[in-house]
């Protein structure tokens, strides 16, 4: 069952209490009422309460009884037009309870609206509400000041992947530079080619591992570009990119689906796909790519045949570092590829699951919000 809202909630809680009020007023009222007329009744007979009238005398008992019914008609007649009125001025007490209460309300909406509305690239703005400090002011002002510290925290994180791209390529490169050119001196002898070649390898595997957490790092944050994407394209470059292992069997069945994000990173993510399929597959394996839309999303699909994978161990290859579910040790990858495709997913506001396949292989899904 749904909960009501904290408005409505508020409202029936006044109205409560009125009806709750009144009731208790409207009985108090009618009693002291009754007991005000039956006083007044034995002074207008002429004798204490409860007293017998002179026998033989009919005109008494005859004006006793016609007071009594003329005092019970009276009565009942007050309690029905108090009642009416305790209903009537109830219903407009809960109509101006339900807008007192959306007036007191009104800050805390405020507030729900601003943090709804921010985001990475938003984080500046404040809510900035006026009036007196009360409790809805204290929650407002420290709700301000948490949102400075998560923009000083998220600027730092910007100019840290900033820096570090900087320092981190730049010595590679270098390294790779003088490798590549000591491997094309002429005088060198075949140690020392030898030698540059193993380190131009290992030069190469750190390069592969920067650039992969560089763009981890990248695809956690909130994304700069979004515009219409069609995602079919996409799916298409990517397997022309990994066309290279002949050995592997493509089977495609790719559908017509736009959806609003940044090209390159949809592309890096169906490149991780598509190149963790064909990496850890078996000689003459097959690789099945679909791409549909479903539940009002599109759903990418890759399955490949390759080793049997236990399904504890599928959620550990979404962590960085972790392949099959061990911690990388080989030159095969980095063990970053499926981090970066949950990241980019969710970034996108999509997400992503994987089963692992009887036959060997695994079966991964990114979902993915239709362009509205």
């Amino acid at each position: 069952m749904k909960r009501l809202g904290l408005r409505m909630r508020l409202t029936l809680l006044y109205g409560g209490l009125f009806f709750l009020a009144g009731s208790a007023l409207l009985w108090i009222t009618y009693l002291m009422t009754a007991r005000s007329v039956s006083q007044k009744f034995v002074k207008v007979i002429g004798g204490p309460q409860g007293s017998t009238p002179p026998s033989g005398d009919v005109v008494f008992k005859a004006a006793q009884a016609e007071m009594e019914q003329r005092a019970g008609a009276v009565l009942d007649e007050s309690l029905r037009w108090s009642v009416s009125a305790m209903v009537l001025i109830g219903i407009v007490a809960v109509v101006i309870g339900y807008l007192v209460a959306d007036r007191a309300l009104r800050p805390l909406n405020k507030v729900t609206e601003t943090a709804q509305r921010l985001s990475e690239s938003t984080l500046h703005e404040r809510i900035a509400l006026e009036g007196p400090q009360d409790e809805v002011k204290r929650l407002a002002d420290t709700f301000d000041a948490m949102l400075g510290r998560l923009h000083r925290v998220f600027d730092a994180q910007r100019r840290f992947i900033a820096n570090a791209s900087h320092e981190l390529r730049t010595p590679l490169a270098i390294n790779r530079t003088v490798l590549e050119v000591s491997l094309e001196e002429p005088e060198a002898s075949p140690d020392l080619k030898a030698l540059a070649r193993a380190l131009l390898g290992t030069n190469a595997r750190y390069e592969r591992l920067i650039e992969g957490l560089l763009l981890l790092a990248q695809s956690e944050q909130e994304l700069g570009t979004r515009k219409p994407v069609q995602v079919e394209r996409v799916v298409q470059t990517a397997l022309e990119l990994t066309a290279v292992k002949r050995d592997i069997t493509v089977h495609q069945d790719l559908r017509p689906v736009v959806v609003e994000g940044d090209p390159l990173f949809l592309e890096r993510c169906v490149f991780n796909l598509l190149e963790n399929a064909l990496k850890y597959n078996v000689r003459g394996g097959r690789v099945w790519v679909t791409l549909r839309e479903e539940y009002g999303g599109a759903a990418f699909t890759v399955e490949n045949t390759g080793p049997v994978i236990s399904p504890f161990e599928v959620d550990d290859l979404f962590e960085p570092f972790r392949r099959n579910g061990d911690r990388v040790q080989s030159g095969r990858g980095a063990g970053l590829g499926l981090s970066i495709v949950r990241a980019i997913a969710e970034a996108h506001g999509g997400t992503v699951s994987a089963q692992p396949r009887h036959e060997g292989g695994l079966s991964v899904t990114v979902r993915l919000p239709l362009t509205p």
